[in-house]
């Protein structure tokens, strides 16, 4: 007889096995209690606080994160005693998105099906969330980027703090704005949808409540009144909650150097309809202005895969005119392209050039953006083949409850 806890160390070793973990389940010696321990769980009253818990990783997402919140999760929505649900992390970090060293080695030795299980998993989630029947807080206290904002954005309420930073950095790695982004960025006032989603520049907690990235700030020293406030709560309304974290809320001054002060500017540069227009914009206001915001922006992009920005301002272009549902759908497609498939190789020189090697001279295929063709940008939001399935999400079910 095997208790529950070891089953669910035999399926997950199972699933690990068979999708290419062979090695490193076997070194690292995991236990149910170490995927566990991996998203925690705080409960008071009539709320749960699900704590993304991998500080040294800052808290970078996994397949078991991804299976074991959506299933707390469905729970929690399920059970008439609880009322809201919260999410944060563990250290330093809200989430830095998803763990991209580990696919880098999953593609490296050749186990395409584990990658698939990935994305499938935590575009699930995500979609999950965002159709999600009670109220729920993320509470951004720290490094919140790529698959972080993705399983944050869709929350009721985003809580920011002075210690939040903020970015969609997955050009500068040869990938895609993923995990929801080209919905989440396309909504943004003006072009900064466009600018965060090609450069993978950062900005603040103070500059996410600007934008509507966020809906409360606090400083970070506040966040333990803030949850004790919160779990005194005994409510499934979400006007209580607001009101609960407008009482710790703070008024937040974005930096006068940062990019929402520049909300012109930016729109005049990133309102082009291609990125070799963009950056000729960028070029004249540098040369015409000694901006150095003009120069930074410029720098970045011309660090970045030619190929990824195409792609990203097509897929945020496209977001416009999308629901949630359908950015993940075309996300998942470009998500298996840009690993798996035919592009996999921007991704894998990407991650090495900026976390394996750090030599921070990836070569992009194409080089330049004058060699990135069309098809190249059509093909990228095309299925690896044509029997290829699609993202599979409950839409029917969730629309109907």
């Amino acid at each position: 007889m095997y208790n529950a806890k070891g089953l669910l160390v035999r399926i997950v070793r199972n699933k690990l096995w068979r999708f290419g973990y062979r090695r490193s389940f076997c070194s690292l010696h995991v236990t149910s209690e170490d995927l566990d321990n991996q998203v925690l769980v705080e409960g008071s009253g009539c709320s749960r606080t699900a704590i993304l818990n991998r500080p040294p990783a800052l808290n970078a997402l996994t397949t078991h994160m991804g299976m074991r919140l959506h299933k707390l999760y469905k729970n929690w929505e399920e059970d008439p005693n609880i009322g809201f649900v919260m999410m944060k992390g563990s250290g330093r970090a809200f989430c830095a998105g998803g763990d991209i060293v580990s696919l880098y080695h999953l593609q490296k030795r050749g186990s395409p099906d584990a990658i698939r299980e990935f994305f499938w998993t935590l575009y699930n989630f995500i979609y999950f969330l965002g159709t999600y029947l009670k109220p729920n807080v993320a509470i951004l206290d720290g490094v919140t980027m790529g698959g972080g904002a993705g399983v944050s954005i869709p929350a009721t309420f985003r809580v920011a703090t002075d210690r939040t930073i903020f970015a969609t950095p997955e050009t500068v790695i040869g990938f895609h704005p993923d995990a929801g982004a080209s919905f989440n960025l396309s909504h943004l006032p003006g072009r900064l949808g466009e600018y965060l989603g090609l450069t993978g520049l950062k900005i603040s907690g103070a500059e996410m409540l600007a934008c509507g990235l966020a809906t409360h700030y606090i400083t970070s020293e506040e966040v333990p009144v803030l949850e004790e406030q919160l779990k005194n709560l005994l409510t499934d309304d979400p006007s209580v909650v607001e009101a609960s974290l407008e009482k710790c809320a703070e008024v937040a001054h974005p930096e006068k150097t940062g990019v929402i002060r520049r909300m012109d500017l930016l729109d005049k540069c990133f309102g082009h309809d291609t990125v070799e227009e963009i950056i000729d914009s960028l070029e004249i206001e540098a040369g015409r202005t000694k901006d150095e915001w003009c120069t930074t922006t410029l720098r970045r992009l011309k660090e970045t895969s030619p190929l990824s920005l195409k792609v990203a301002l097509r897929s945020i272009r496209e977001g416009r005119f999308q629901t949630l549902d359908q950015c993940l759908i075309k996300e998942y497609r470009m998500a298996l392209q840009g690993t798996i498939g035919k592009f996999s190789g921007n991704y894998c020189e990407g991650v090495r050039a900026r976390l394996i090697d750090k030599d921070g001279s990836p070569k992009w295929d194409p080089p330049s953006l004058e060699k990135v063709s069309e098809d190249m940008v059509d093909e990228y939001f095309s299925p690896l083949t044509p029997s290829e399935p699609d993202l599979d999400l409950p839409i029917k079910l969730r629309e109907s409850i």
